[in-house]
């Protein structure tokens, strides 16, 4: 152990890295914890029948709810960004969000309805807080950047996946066995956990994640900022909440996720194309910004599949999977762990391949290419496999588990690529918003998976997943034709 101090930590240093690292690895090992261990339950407390402590929704309402609820998620880290940037820290804005997030999962374990969806708001909130800004110290905590620095986010990742392998494991099997309010109490003392080891270790991070000198003037307008903003959600929520009471105005779940979907696309292309008006691009900007529209759309169609797997595939594994070992039931949660496994196992084999294809590395679009291609073979994989469920039949768990060994390849592929393409292609004065514009794809692809996952009562199983897999191909098919315009357009990003 060395005793050296880097500008931004402040901190004790331990193989190499702060001890800040440690902190926030827990942090967000806990956070994920939560987020995934109840992710796992929702839809399936959501459709199970009221006499077993479920809500008794249909699949379409719960899909929808679950599509608003992980849009939501990710669509809360602009907001939260900026209320740390200008207002709290980042370090202030994740203990904040941390607290938050816990009492959310303990209001989850409540058994009414009204706090079933008070919980889900207050989840939102502490994860727009905590997400960005927990990943954004880390950052913080190597200020001389470098190949220290992107070490140090390898580990920092580690500790999501071993949170998101865990979370259904332990809050899954409580949920499904025992009852579905100890499933979500099981989230919420995991991120109490993460909090109090987070105040624990905050004296190692030194400096990090601090509010940046900003002078009273500016933080009181940003706060005022706030608090206006913050009034008129919540006046446009009740003024909705009471005309639709009132009868004066009629919408379902269904509706608002739909309208959710059609707003987010309409500003995302309001916005590129104000960009490309006003945004005073170079010729060279012009057209490393260009690609990123594309990315945006590729990546939308990827999440809008990946995710399925809270959803569609949650459902398709409780119902139409033969889950008996040795005389045992696996709960159904546990299949939600296999893709964080697989991450953890082959993401340094995906990383070590990259290196070693040198000058041979495929560029950007051909890597989003194989990350389509990835996923959409993995959906035909599950449609075949649920060919075999007619008549009531059950399958087994392998069709799943071979599904999410071509996902989380293609996830592999596509995700982390993203999200460094997105930071080399945007102009630095950018970069914020650019970043923000890549969440959104996300935030969109979560809420089209739970409106497409809605689609299981409608559509034969096969015929649903085979679709989703066609439909993905199809946008790797595109994103193929589309790679030499957009390597062209990306000059010498890579």
């Amino acid at each position: 152990m060395s005793h050296a101090s880097g500008a931004g930590s402040g901190a004790v240093q331990s193989g190499g890295h702060p001890r800040g690292l440690s902190t926030l690895f827990f942090t967000e090992m806990w956070e994920r914890f939560s987020y995934y261990g109840m992710r796992a339950l929702l839809v399936l407390f959501m459709t199970d029948v009221v006499a077993n402590g479920g809500l008794g929704m249909t699949v379409v309402t719960a899909t929808a709810i679950y599509g608003l609820y992980t849009f939501a998620v990710y669509a809360v880290a602009l907001p939260g960004g900026w209320i740390a940037d200008r207002v709290t820290g980042q370090r202030q804005a994740v203990l904040i969000g941390g607290i938050i997030i816990a009492v959310g999962h303990l209001t989850l374990a409540i058994p009414t309805v009204a706090a079933f969806y008070i919980g889900l708001v207050l989840i939102v909130l502490g994860t727009g807080l905590l997400k960005p800004n927990v990943s954004a110290i880390v950052a913080d905590l190597y200020p001389e950047g470098g190949a220290r620095r992107d070490a140090g986010f390898s580990i920092f990742y580690m500790g999501i996946n071993v949170g998101a392998l865990a979370g259904p494991l332990v809050c899954g099997t409580l949920g499904e066995r025992v009852n579905w309010h100890l499933g979500f109490s099981a989230a919420g003392v995991g991120m109490i956990l993460g909090v109090a080891q987070y105040v624990w270790g905050w004296r190692h991070m030194g400096d990090a994640g601090l509010l940046r000198h900003r002078d009273g003037d500016d933080r009181g307008r940003a706060l005022r900022s706030f608090w206006w903003g913050t009034g008129l959600v919540v006046a446009l929520v009740l003024a909705v909440t009471w005309l639709q009471g009132a009868g004066l105005l009629a919408f379902s779940i269904l509706d608002v996720a739909q309208g959710t979907g059609v707003t987010i696309t309409a500003l995302v292309v309001l916005y590129f194309t104000y960009i490309f008006m006003f945004g005073r691009l170079s010729p060279e900007e012009r057209g490393r910004v260009a690609v990123i529209p594309v990315l945006f759309v590729a990546a939308a169609v990827f999440w809008s599949g990946f995710e399925q797997a809270g959803s569609s595939m949650n459902l398709f594994a409780e119902g139409l999977t033969d889950r008996m070992a040795f005389g045992f039931e696996v709960p159904t949660t546990w299949l939600q762990s296999v893709n964080p496994l697989f991450i953890i196992l082959l993401a340094p084999v995906v990383g070590a391949l990259w290196v070693r294809l040198g000058s041979k590395n495929p560029s950007i679009p051909a890597k989003f290419t194989y990350g389509l291609l990835l996923l959409g073979l993995g959906f035909l994989v599950l449609a075949w496999g649920a060919t075999f469920t007619t008549a009531g039949a059950r399958v087994s768990p392998m069709w799943l588990i071979v599904t999410y060994f071509f996902h989380t390849v293609g996830e592999l592929c596509l995700s982390p690529v993203g999200l460094s393409s997105i930071t080399k292609l945007s102009p630095k004065r950018l970069v914020g918003q650019m970043m923000g514009i890549w969440f959104m794809a996300a935030a969109l692809g979560n809420l089209l998976a739970g409106l497409v996952a809605g689609l299981v009562e409608s559509l034969a199983v096969p015929q649903l997943f085979g679709a989703v897999g066609l439909t993905v191909i199809g946008g790797a098919v595109v994103m193929l034709l589309a790679s030499g315009p957009v390597r062209r357009l990306a000059g010498d990003v890579r």
